[in-house]
């Protein structure tokens, strides 16, 4: 982890507190009769997926997304013909008696924008291709040459700004990471700060003009550039004698279902932690109705916050919280230091029995072979405290039992121990290798952790009772860079097991908030089971506690485990059925381990939305599909019939195609 000087300490401070639920302050702007802002409730907001020109249909939706809790909608104008129609979209609901303020999605196009800020409570525009087109060439400006460019952006851009202002109509400026302009990529870099100062350009001539109806967004499908470019945006303005202006989150393209939500969560969880955020949209690959649950459930955690164990406060931060560089830590046996983040299962409370309670972790016994295959969510370590496994593991797959279990194994040389923080000092015996110490913060004193730091075979297992979770960790990993303490740490959450979505939502905000920091070697996620729980209950709750590990450490772009997919949420300009579709291509090709596949259903949204996408799949006219490989196209107007076909071919001619029935793992 680099080094910081402590003047930088002390400037990369971004939020209100590091260890304390604190809301950032920021001023109110008005959008309709809803207002937004940190002295009002954090909002929730979606956007439509039916053709904007299609009144009824999107009235339709609009109703159904008001219902499922949405307070603001947005509605793409990608054209002047669908920004004129907004007029008929609102005049309907208003009938029907549906205030909802709607806002207008727009890129490319500064007349729709100009026609739509008379219509619309809000309108959004996208400072990447507001007043610039994006042809993926560097330009060498000079500073000359650069102000001029800044010029022409100033005079496109007035416009709309006057006419916001006279109207009373709000404005979000919303960076993409995907589609930052050559202009900034040229002069900042395909960067975090790249995305601040594309949003500062314009909200610099906004203020100029008086005008401070404004949301700022900074969004990314990559969650640790999403987190670090909102808190540069927080730092920058501060420093800048900017207003501090509300921010709208999320997390684009985040995808469908359990992926989706885990990645939403990482981003726009980390971020609610902080104390930033004063609005969220969850972007996910399936009916815009279904993301305002979504966004209400991480929601919830904050207005009702629980009240929690005071937390030491730190006035400084120890990290550069605005680049993604992992906690150097030494190896023990594999964890740390270069080692993906390990998964640990925990089978605590599940009793082994046979060889077919291990699929659960991704271990399978083939009996024709007579061999153990594991698939690409194969746990690293099982965890069965005081009730060993009763045969002989895979070779993929480790035990650790407690102390006292293991001080009287039989195998103890191939187990490994778990100790309390009072049971290693007297302790008269320790693996060699490896040792696990689980404690909190209180128990992982200075003390403690001057005793252990020069160890090379011990690694702790934080974990935490104070209910403001997060930060007490945060606080913990702290201590350790702040010491020089070198020794790889477990993170371990125990979570019931009825919480059906918010299992995912907490977990990943939880432990994702901590590895986009860079911190954490792995993950121990327990089940905390009712006393009837059958044993197939259990087992079905460790498969599921084991996807929501691995699907954290992927959202947090700590481990790649499986195929990626980088699916936009459908909007008015979808060409295509984007939930069939995604469906269909995770079918031919969810058997490729790290391989990122955009799936976007317009060219607004590819190949520049894609972002760091491997391969694309984009929609860009009837039945018409263009595939990219990263942001270069490579066939273009491919019909749909064969796109996913042509795909399969493009990646096999990258030498990353392998067909299902050759992997020695299993799916």
């Amino acid at each position: 982890m680099t080094v910081i000087t402590p003047s930088e300490q002390k400037t990369n401070i971004y939020c209100p507190s590091l260890t304390a639920y604190e809301r950032r302050k920021t001023i109110s702007i008005h959008i309709g009769d809803l207002p937004m802002g940190s002295d009002y409730p954090i909002r929730v907001q979606s956007m439509t997926t039916v053709d904007t020109m299609d009144t009824q249909g999107s009235i339709d939706e609009v109703i159904r997304m008001v219902e499922s809790g949405c307070e603001y909608v947005r509605i793409t104008a990608p054209s002047v013909k669908e920004a004129q129609n907004l007029e008929n979209i609102r005049n309907g609901l208003r009938k029907l008696g549906i205030q909802v303020p709607l806002i207008a999605d727009i890129h490319f196009t500064p007349n729709a924008a100009e026609l739509a800020a008379r219509i619309v409570e809000k309108v959004r525009i996208n400072p990447g291709n507001y007043a610039d087109r994006k042809r993926f060439e560097v330009i060498d400006y000079t500073d000359a040459s650069y102000a001029a460019e800044l010029e022409r952006i100033r005079e496109k851009f007035i416009p709309l700004v006057k006419i916001c202002k006279e109207y009373g109509t709000a404005m979000r400026i919303g960076t993409n990471h995907g589609s930052l302009s050559d202009r900034i990529l040229s002069r900042y870099g395909d960067t975090p700060l790249g995305m601040v100062e594309s949003a500062l350009e314009f909200l610099r001539i906004c203020e100029e003009f008086n005008y401070f109806n404004i949301a700022l967004s900074m969004k990314s499908s990559n969650t640790q550039v999403m987190v670090e470019a909102y808190r540069l945006l927080v730092q920058r303005l501060d420093e800048e004698g900017l207003k501090p202006y509300p921010l709208h989150l999320g997390v684009t393209e985040a995808g469908e279902a359990e992926d989706g939500r885990i990645k939403s969560a990482v981003g726009i969880g980390t971020l609610l932690e902080d104390g930033l955020g004063d609005t969220v949209r969850v972007s996910l690959t399936e009916a815009p109705e279904k993301e305002a649950p979504v966004a209400r459930a991480l929601i919830e955690r904050y207005t009702s916050r629980a009240a929690h164990t005071p937390i030491e406060p730190i006035d400084h931060c120890p990290i550069n919280p605005f680049q993604y560089t992992r906690r150097d830590t030494r190896e023990v046996y594999n964890i740390g230091h270069l080692n993906v983040p390990r998964v640990i299962a925990d089978y605590s409370n599940i009793e082994v029995g046979q060889l077919d309670d291990l699929k659960s972790i991704g271990h399978f016994f083939l009996p024709v072979p007579d061999k153990w295959a594991m698939n690409d969510q194969g746990a690293d370590f099982i965890y069965t405290g005081q009730k060993p496994v009763p045969f002989m593991l895979p070779n993929g797959l480790r035990e650790i039992l407690d102390y006292p279990q293991w001080l009287v194994h039989d195998e103890k040389h191939i187990k490994f121990p778990l100790f309390d923080v009072s049971e290693w000092n007297p302790a008269k015996e320790s693996s060699s290798g490896l040792n696990f110490i689980k404690g909190d913060i209180h128990s992982f004193d200075e003390a403690f952790l001057n005793g252990i730091s020069g160890k090379n075979n011990v690694v702790l297992v934080l974990h935490t009772g104070n209910a403001h979770a997060m930060p007490e960790m945060r606080r913990f990993f702290y201590k350790l860079t702040e010491l020089h303490v070198k020794t790889p740490v477990i993170i371990n959450r125990s979570y019931e097991t009825d919480l059906g979505d918010k299992l995912t939502l907490h977990s990943a905000t939880d432990i994702g908030g901590l590895l986009v920091d860079g911190f954490g070697d792995g993950t121990l996620l327990s089940p905390l089971f009712a006393e009837d729980t059958t044993h197939a209950d259990k087992l079905k709750a460790a498969a599921s506690y084991n996807s929501i590990a691995f699907g954290i450490l992927q959202a947090a772009r700590t481990r790649m485990s499986k195929t990626e997919y980088i699916s936009c949420p459908s909007c008015g300009r979808t060409l295509f059925d984007l939930q069939e579709t995604t469906a269909m291509i995770r079918k031919h090709t969810e058997h490729l381990k790290g391989v990122k596949i955009g799936i976007m259903g317009c060219i607004v949204n590819g190949p520049g939305e894609m972002a760091d996408a491997d391969y694309g799949y984009v929609g860009m006219g009837k039945d018409k599909i263009a595939l990219y490989r990263g942001q270069e196209v490579i066939k273009r107007s491919v019909h749909s019939s064969k796109a996913v076909e042509e795909l399969i071919e493009l990646i096999r001619e990258d030498g990353r195609w392998i067909e299902p029935e050759e992997r020695e793992i299993l799916v």
